[in-house]
């Protein structure tokens, strides 16, 4: 059962889920990453987790997203994400899917981000025919991108970028984003045109806009 079709609140929140296994827990906590169980969640879901357990970023706007996901072991979730086309319009909209929230709960076990990356970098790989590229971006004065390189992202070189806030003309109010300065993390899932490469990009004449999930 996916996580989509069954989750119901306590507290406020929506951290209890109908387990999509039927695994035998018994109400334990996880131990090991290997433990935990992945699958698609609702927007709903994915919301209301991402604010409470996001220290950085915790709103998230109701538009641009295409694919959200949930990592649950015996019942509770432990780690949301939230995939969506590039904040900065300028990169391309429909074969890149941006990571552009990862909140990972308190008492996680280690190695869930990491393990989490990849497992959804192979469900995307299979559902999206038209995504060559996943990208994201790291808080650089509070993270150190760790997690991308463990599950195999490399960093777009030259593009590390402080953002210079979201207030930006015609594009509207984006207060909810960070303005710290970040790198861009990219996984290739499929060979891309030579004009789409990351490492090849085309040059933008306004600052670029960025999501960021840490």
């Amino acid at each position: 059962m996916a996580l989509s079709e069954g989750t119901t609140k306590r507290a406020g929140g929506v951290r209890v889920a109908r387990p999509l296994f039927h695994a035998e827990g018994g109400g334990s906590t996880p131990t090991s990453a290997l433990q935990l169980h992945f699958d698609n969640c609702n927007s709903e879901t994915a919301r209301v987790l991402n604010r409470q357990w996001h220290s950085v970023l915790p709103k998230s706007n109701r538009v641009g997203y295409r694919k959200f996901y949930a990592a649950e072991y015996d019942g509770l979730l432990y780690a949301v994400a939230l995939w969506g086309n590039p904040v900065a319009r300028a990169l391309p909209q429909r074969e890149w899917l941006e990571l552009r929230r990862f909140a990972i709960a308190p008492g996680s076990p280690k190695n869930t981000a990491s393990r989490m990356l990849g497992w959804m970098a192979r469900d995307i790989r299979k559902c999206f025919c038209d995504v060559t590229t996943l990208i994201s971006y790291q808080d650089t004065c509070n993270h150190t991108g760790t997690i991308y390189r463990a599950a195999g992202w490399l960093e777009a070189k030259g593009y590390t970028h402080t953002a210079h806030g979201w207030e930006v003309p015609n594009r509207g109010g984006r207060s909810d984003q960070s303005v710290k300065p970040r790198m861009r993390w990219h996984r290739e899932l499929r060979d891309t045109p030579a004009t789409t490469r990351v490492e090849k990009p085309e040059p933008v004449k306004q600052p670029e806009l960025f999501g960021d999930v840490e």
